[in-house]
C-alpha cells in the first residue's frame, strides 16, 4: 500500500504546498506499532487492526479510528514461462502449506514449486495466511510451509517470480507488472476461474480481495481530517484506480 500512500502524499502536497507529509514503508504491523507509540499521526494498513493492537492503543491513551480508503485484489503470480494458468483456493492453500510441492501435480512441468510470501509484519502476509492458507477457517492454526521464502517487499516478490520459473507468489494488484503472469483463481473446483481486476473486485466475484485502511490516534481534526476527506474525493480515488487498486466508490 506504500506506493498508494506516496502518490496521495505527493498529489496532496501539490494542492497544499504548505503541508509536509512524510511516508515510510515497513508493513502494516510496523505502521500500527508506530501509531501506538506516537511516532506517526496516520497508519496505512492493508489489514484490519488486531484486537491486541487495539488494546495496546487504549493502554497508550487513545482509541484508534478506522477509515476505509480503497480496496485491493491479491493477485497470484507465476513466471511467464509457467504453463499453469488457473488454480483453486484449495490448491493455493496446499502449495503454501507445503502439501503440493511440484508443478506437475497441477498440470505443469516436472519442477519443484518455490513459494514466496511477504514477511510476517506485512498486512498482506496476515491477510493471505487467514484468507488463503487457512481458507477463512478461524479454528485452523496452520502456518506457511517452512520452505516458503519470506521477502521484505512487494517489489521483491515481483523480481523473484520474474527471474525464477519455479516460483509462485502473491502481491497486491497495484504492484503487478507485465514481467509476471497472473493466475485465474476459483473459490472451488466447481466455480469459475476469475482474474483480478477493478471490475471483478467491484462485482464481488474475485475471491481474494480486501479493504485498505488508514488508522488515526483518536478522532482526527485539522489537517489530518482534511487529508482524509481529500482521500475520499474523486481526485484522490482516481489515483487509486491509476495504480491498479479499487476505488471505494465508482469513478465517473
Amino acid at each position: 500500500m506504500v506506493n498508494l500512500a506516496l502518490a496521495w502524499a505527493e498529489q496532496y502536497q501539490e494542492i497544499h504546498p504548505e503541508v509536509r507529509l512524510s511516508v515510510t514503508g515497513g508493513g502494516t504491523g510496523t505502521g500500527i506499532a508506530a501509531l501506538i507509540n506516537g511516532s506517526v499521526d496516520l497508519a496505512n494498513a492493508s489489514r484490519a487492526i488486531k484486537p491486541e493492537e487495539f488494546e495496546q492503543a487504549k493502554q497508550a491513551g487513545f482509541m484508534p479510528v478506522e477509515f476505509t480508503v480503497a480496496r485491493d485484489a491479491i493477485a497470484i503470480i507465476v513466471n511467464p514461462a509457467n504453463p499453469v494458468s488457473q488454480l483453486t483456493l484449495e490448491q493455493i492453500s496446499q502449495i503454501y502449506r507445503g502439501n503440493i510441492k511440484n508443478w506437475k501435480e497441477l498440470g505443469g512441468e516436472d519442477r519443484p514449486i518455490v513459494s514466496l510470501s511477504r514477511e510476517t509484519n506485512s498486512g498482506t502476509h496476515v491477510y493471505f495466511l487467514e484468507t488463503v492458507v487457512r481458507l477463512n477457517n478461524k479454528k485452523d492454526k496452520s502456518i506457511f510451509s517452512p520452505t516458503t521464502l519470506l521477502l521484505p517487499s512487494s517489489e521483491g516478490i515481483i523480481a523473484e517470480v520474474r527471474d525464477n520459473p519455479n516460483a509462485i507468489g502473491y502481491d497486491g494488484l497495484g504492484y503487478v507488472t507485465p514481467e509476471v503472469k497472473v493466475i485465474a483463481v476459483a473459490r472451488d473446483a466447481e466455480s469459475p476461474y476469475i482474474l483480478p481486476s477493478v471490475e471483478t473486485v467491484n462485482e464481488g466475484i474475485y475471491p481474494i480481495s480486501r479493504d485498505l485502511y488508514i488508522y488515526t490516534r483518536g478522532k482526527p481534526s485539522g489537517i489530518k481530517q482534511d487529508y482524509l476527506n481529500w482521500i475520499k474525493s474523486a481526485e484522490a480515488q482516481k489515483i487509486v484506480s491509476q495504480l491498479g487498486f479499487v476505488p471505494i466508490k465508482p469513478m465517473p
